[in-house]
Order: structure tokens, then C-alpha cells, then sequence
């Protein structure tokens, strides 16, 4: 719908078929009202707009509210609201800008509620809350799907186009990429924009463009809270922010603890790029890692944890008495404890040409961006563990056949049972055991496969577009150079093991003075007040369930370490901080 076609008449309501757009009863209502204000809406009123970071929670009273999207000119409609309906969506609960206007259509009368005060009334009101939160994921959700909201602009040969699109998806930021290579109206946009070639790659957004921006200029342009200087030492810093991370910040910083958890990417990890994760307790019909992530993040900044993506920890030191991070943009994070929950980034094929194609091809996660891509055509996936089975389930509703490639010769030698079965029964699902592909093909983007069976050596070409690689994954620990120690392949050893295998190193926090050994706690590295939790650390189990559970042992672990080193005075404090914020 353009700008100026605003006529009630043709508009209606927009139906709530999954959730996304519930009507508030009366008597939540009623409960809600003496938290806002009530005022009247004159037809074309703009109540917030896109690209705004400050905007109000909004419930429609009487008349009708059109959600639209897009430049002017170029709008299109999302949604109509009537009374009992509220607007927004996720942007509203995590400070991002909005990614669509909310326009007075049918003008009647709305209750405008400061989102501060909706916060705090929803964390008091916990089916009130749960209800409004499911709403705006789901709306989230449909934003990413529709590609609303940001416009990158680029080729996908270029490394800074793919790390723009990669950071849009990961951290789940509605938008759409629009590929010079094979666009044809690619060119003539990038001309009416004035943009020379060297200026590519480019990011639409508010109706300006940002030339070649760096990820932490575009985090910054949607309201992601990006690296700022940190002086001040906090009690925990949390490197990583999956599901171990996020755990440890909801629970340091729920417990008392100054708590500062960053990720170099996005919140949630690799478990964030799983479609739905079905055998995580309390979810019996299954969760989505983006879901699972947003949740944990918007609880732990509830908690008062300081959340700062994209933030690099490529460092860290022993100075002044505390452990210091240094971080990619020259800025430094002192510490009392410190987690390392960086957790393990998926291993590449061994192929050819690999390179050339992610990106325009070759995909190591399978979200609703990903699913847009391959919708309507066949794709591979490559893998054995439950990553590969949960994408396969996932892509299969959306493309026409999933190719599953998978190494060992049984389909559940790696994978649980519980979805090997469901793959199996899938008619769309073709499976190829002891199976490796060897080739890609094709020239600017991906035209095909070529799989080798590895008993019989007999060589196929699968006609895919998009190919989705899982085949396990390193962890990410090159960071800490030689400051912990580690173990053969690179993980974090921790506890008895730590010990074990080298000699102690102190580091930052020392041993006293006195050079006598002090024992790592369960999971502490080698290096006092330095603990290690998730998939990053040795003899892992490589579960969100137990990552999580990890997560919240660090946090018990690092009140030890801090009371046996904190002045009496200190650790008194700390308990009426953690009495106040968990009830206690």
C-alpha cells in the first residue's frame, strides 16, 4: 500500500491466527490503564515511526492502526490493529529502533503506556507478560520472513557484504539483501543512490544510506547496545553469549553480581540458528533457538546484566589485580571473574571454492533468512548431529526435497533417535548414508553438488542451489593465545584436569604471595577467577540443557572465588545486593 492510500474503508482488521496478534480482555485492560494515559488519535497521526528507539507501548481503544513498512512511496501494509489490539513488536522490549510506523487510519482513542512501566507491570503479571512477549516474537518472526525493515545492498564476492548479512541474521534484524551480482535492478538503484561501486557494500535504513558501514556502525544505526567504555570493574565478565552465556549473565546478574556478558556476533550462539529445538526441558512442543535467545536476553537485561553486541574479546590479561579483556576495538573490560563461554564455531568442507560460494550458496545455519532463499526449490544438507536433523526438518517445509548427506552409515549414530525417526517418515527427505560431498559447481553462485558414496567411490551430481553445512565444530579459544591451558584440540581444560596438566598459572588474580598451589574449582582454568562453561570447555556434553546448567554453576563458583578474595565488608554488601534483586 503507497503512503497516501490510507482510506478505512479499505482496510480491515488483520486476523490473529497464530498468536501474533492478540485482544487484550477487559479486565486486563482495566489492570492496565492506571499505568498509562488515555488520549484521543486524529487520522493520519504517526504514534511512532520507523527507525525510532523511544517509542511507547500504544493499545487501540477505539478506532483502527495501520503497521506499514518501506520508504515513502514504497510502503507496504504489515498489519491493521482495532480495539483491544497493542502495537510493536520485539524492538519495543530490547531498545532496538522500530522497524515499521504505526498510522491512524480510523482515528479513535488509544492508552498510551510508558514502556517502562509496561516492563515492570508484565514482570508482576506473568500470564499477562508471557502473552505479550509471545506476540512480539511472533511479529519478529514475520518481519524476517516478509523482509521488511533493512536493505543491503552488495555482492556477495565481497567479505564485508557477507558479514553484514550474517550479523542482520544472527541477531534476527528483519531485512533484505539485494545482490548486485544477479539483481538487474540492482545497478540502476545504486545509481539513482549516487553510490560508486568502491562505496558498496550499502545499508538502506531510516531513508539514508550508510556506504560500506562496518557491523558495529549498523548495530549501532538499529540501537543494538555496542561496545561502550566500561572503567569501572565489574564482579563477572561473560565472553560469549549462548545459551551458557546468557544463563550465567540472567543468574550473576540476578544474584548481585555486576554482571557484563558480550558476544562478536549475537546473542545466542549456535543454538540460535536452530529452527526448533524439541528436547530442551519445559517446552514439550519444541522452541526455537531465536526464541530461546530473545527470551534469555530480555531476562537477563531484566536482571540489570549489561548485554553488548557486537563486542570481540580478542585478549585477556592480568593487570592491577584483576583480569582484563582487551576487545577488537582497542577498548579494555576489568574484571573480577571471568566466564569463557565463546562456545565452537561449525567446521568448513574441505572443498574447493568453498569460500567463493558462502554466502551465495553455501549456508552454516538454517533460519527463517535462509528458508526465504531456498524457498520453493531443492537443497543438501550436510551432517549427522542433531543440527543437521533439526535443519533438515526445517527446510523440508519450505523446500521442494532436502538432500540429507551424512557421513556414518547410520542415520541416528550421531543424532537422537527421536529425530532420525521423524526423518525418516518425511517424504520429502532423501537420505544418503556414507556420503561426502566433493564439488561445487557453478560460477557466480551455487549450481550444484557433486557427492561421492565413500564405500562404492560412485559420484553423483545433485542439482541444489543452496547447500547447508553441519559437520561439527572447533572451539573458539584462539583468542586466548596461551593465557588458560588447553586441551589437543583447543578446548578450555578446567578443574582437576587444569591443574593436572600444567603448572599453576595465577595470572591476575595470584595465589597470595606465597606461591603455593590452589586447586581450580570444578569448572575454573588454570588461572584463579578464569572459568570456563559450555561447548568452549573440555569434556562438555554439548547440550543446551547442560550449557545452561553450566552457565548457572559458574555463577556459584564465582561467588566462591570473590568472598575467599573480597574484603568481609565487600562480601556483606554483595549479599543485601543479591537479598534485594532475587527476593531473598
Amino acid at each position: 500500500m503507497n503512503a497516501g492510500a490510507h482510506a478505512p474503508g479499505r482496510l480491515a482488521e488483520t486476523p490473529d491466527l497464530d498468536g501474533a496478534y492478540p485482544r487484550l480482555s477487559d479486565a486486563q485492560l482495566a489492570a492496565l490503564a492506571p499505568h498509562g494515559e488515555r488520549r484521543p488519535t486524529r487520522r493520519e497521526e504517526v504514534l511512532f515511526h520507523e527507525g525510532q528507539t523511544d517509542y511507547d507501548f500504544f493499545i487501540v481503544l477505539a478506532g483502527l492502526v495501520e503497521i506499514v513498512e518501506g520508504p515513502a512511496g514504497d510502503r507496504r501494509t504489515i498489519a491493521v490493529h482495532g480495539p483491544g489490539r497493542f502495537l510493536g513488536e520485539l524492538s519495543l522490549l530490547t531498545g532496538q529502533a522500530a522497524f515499521f510506523s504505526a498510522v491512524v487510519v480510523a482515528p479513535g482513542e488509544v492508552l498510551q503506556i510508558p514502556v517502562q512501566a509496561i516492563r515492570g507491570f508484565c514482570a508482576q503479571d506473568s500470564a499477562l507478560g508471557d502473552l505479550i512477549l509471545r506476540a512480539l516474537l511472533l511479529r519478529r518472526e514475520r518481519l524476517v520472513g516478509l523482509g521488511a525493515g533493512l536493505r543491503i545492498v552488495g555482492s556477495h564476492h565481497q567479505p564485508q557484504t557477507r558479514a553484514l548479512r550474517d550479523f542482520a541474521a544472527r541477531n534476527r534484524l528483519p531485512h533484505r539483501w539485494i545482490d548486485v551480482e544477479t539483481d538487474p535492478d540492482a545497478e540502476r538503484l545504486l545509481e539513482a543512490l549516487g553510490v560508486a561501486p568502491e562505496e558498496t557494500p550499502i545499508v538502506i535504513w531510516k531513508g539514508q544510506v550508510l556506504r560500506n558501514p562496518s557491523v558495529g556502525e549498523l548495530a549501532r544505526a538499529v540501537g543494538l547496545p555496542a561496545t561502550a567504555r566500561h572503567e569501572d570493574v565489574c564482579d563477572l565478565a561473560v565472553v560469549g553469549c549462548g545459551p551458557t552465556g546468557l544463563a550465567a549473565a540472567v543468574y550473576g546478574a540476578s544474584e548481585g553480581l555486576t554482571t557484563v556478558a558480550l558476544d562478536a556476533i549475537a546473542t545466542g550462539g549456535q543454538a540460535s540458528t536452530s529452527s526448533r529445538i524439541e528436547n530442551y526441558l519445559g517446552f514439550p512442543t519444541g522452541i526455537s533457538g531465536a526464541e530461546l535467545a530473545e527470551r534469555a536476553s530480555i531476562q537477563a537485561a531484566k536482571f540489570g546484566a549489561r548485554l553488548m553486541v557486537p563486542a570481540e574479546a580478542v585478549g585477556l590479561e592480568a593487570r592491577d589485580g584483576h583480569h582484563t579483556l582487551r576487545l577488537s576495538d582497542g577498548l579494555d573490560l576489568h574484571a573480577r571473574s571471568v566466564l569463557i563461554a565463546t562456545g565452537a564455531r561449525y567446521r568448513r568442507l574441505p572443498v574447493e571454492r568453498l569460500e567463493q560460494f558462502e554466502g551465495a550458496g553455501v549456508w552454516y545455519a538454517a533460519t527463517l533468512t535462509e528458508a526465504h532463499v531456498c524457498a520453493g526449490h531443492p537443497v543438501a544438507v550436510v551432517g549427522g548431529g542433531n543440527s543437521a536433523g533439526q535443519a533438515t526438518v526445517f527446510l523440508a517445509r519450505h523446500a521442494t526435497t532436502v538432500h540429507l548427506l551424512v557421513r556414518e552409515d547410520s542415520l541416528d549414530a550421531n543424532m537422537s533417535r527421536y529425530l532420525a525417526d521423524r526423518i525418516v517418515r518425511m517424504r520429502n527427505v532423501d537420505v544418503q548414508l556414507c556420503t561426502v560431498a566433493t564439488q561445487l559447481l557453478g560460477q557466480s553462485t551455487l549450481e550444484g553438488v557433486v557427492v561421492e558414496q565413500m564405500d562404492t567411490g560412485r559420484r553423483t551430481r545433485l542439482d541444489v542451489r543452496n547447500l547447508f553445512v553441519f559437520i561439527g565444530a572447533d572451539p573458539r579459544t584462539e583468542w586466548l593465545a596461551d593465557r588458560v591451558v588447553l586441551d589437543e584440540r583447543g578446548y578450555v581444560l578446567t578443574g582437576p584436569d587444569a591443574l593436572a596438566t600444567a603448572p599453576r598459572r595465577d595470572g591476575a588474580s595470584g595465589d597470595g604471595g606465597d606461591g603455593s598451589e590452589h586447586a581450580p574449582m570444578l569448572l575454573e582454568t588454570s588461572v584463579r577467577g578464569v572459568f570456563a562453561a559450555g561447548d568452549v570447555r573440555s569434556g562438555s556434553t554439548r547440550r543446551v540443557a547442560s550449557g545452561v546448567g553450566e552457565g548457572a554453576m559458574a555463577v556459584r563458583l564465582v561467588h566462591e572465588h570473590l568472598a575467599d578474595r573480597t574484603p568481609a565488608a565487600m562480601r556483606t554488601l554483595q549479599y543485601e545486593r543479591s537479598s534485594l534483586s532475587t527476593g531473598a
